[in-house]
């Protein structure tokens, strides 16, 4: 047991619902359209050239930006197969769909503009090792589009968490909430771990010049929380759109 038995239960199960992932589970209007809506627009303004998306899926945002962006050099990496022989029969060439692992991203330093995800940390053990390799390739910055567990559920829920949160005993707090595992599992998302795009914000910060908040789902005027689903974006260079 341990992180390669986590990963292995995760292939299983996207590789089981690869056929029908993309007509049920990538959903028109949710909170990842909404942050490709809002970094399609950023793509003129920063004058992205290149975009790197990590844990492609069926090639969801790939297919998204391409067709509002065809002039744009895109490639997306996905460790599962069977994602990505769907994406293919979605018109995505294998060059722009490919294997990789996004904890050790086989690009060099700074070789795309941007680096992007949807909905991925949250299945990743170690986020932060996948966001430091974002980093690295980013020339421009990265943008990330995932969950916000601290703002997920009823106003007494997410405040319960919260305390919890800042008094630095999640993590015992999940303990006890996944038997020990560490992760929950559901019939949709597979293999999952409690994530809020929050726990990053430092390592982010540390190496942007700005880093902006955006909520994708509703909230209040404190995304953390309020807002169960949230959009980071981290620009490296202030002035790189000039």
């Amino acid at each position: 047991m341990g992180i390669a038995h986590e990963i292995e239960i995760q292939r299983r199960h996207f590789a089981g619902i690869a056929r029908k992932y993309h007509e049920e589970f990538v959903t028109q209007g949710d909170e990842h359209t909404f942050a490709l809506a809002f970094l399609v627009a950023m793509i003129d303004h920063f004058k992205f050239e290149s975009i790197l998306d990590i844990g492609s899926g069926t090639g969801r945002a790939l297919l998204y930006i391409k067709d509002r962006k065809p002039q744009l050099q895109m490639v997306g990496i996905e460790p599962v197969r069977e994602l990505r022989k769907v994406g293919y029969r979605l018109g995505i060439p294998e060059s722009e769909l490919i294997e990789g692992d996004a904890t050790r991203l086989g690009f060099d330093d700074g070789q795309f503009d941007l680096v992007c995800s949807f909905g991925v940390l949250h299945h990743v053990r170690h986020p932060a090792t996948v966001v430091t390799e974002m980093l690295r390739v980013a020339r421009k910055g990265i943008f990330i589009s995932d969950s916000n567990n601290f703002g997920q559920g009823s106003f007494l829920t997410r405040t319960l968490k919260q305390i919890i949160n800042s008094l630095k005993l999640w993590r015992v707090a999940d303990f006890f909430k996944t038997g020990g595992k560490g992760y929950l599992i559901s019939k949709g998302d597979g293999l999952a771990y409690s994530y809020s795009v929050f726990n990053n914000y430092n390592l982010i910060q540390s190496q942007c010049k700005s880093v902006h908040i955006l909520n994708t789902a509703e909230g209040n005027v404190n995304p953390y929380r309020s807002a169960s689903h949230v959009a980071v974006f981290g620009i490296k260079k202030r002035h790189e759109h000039k």
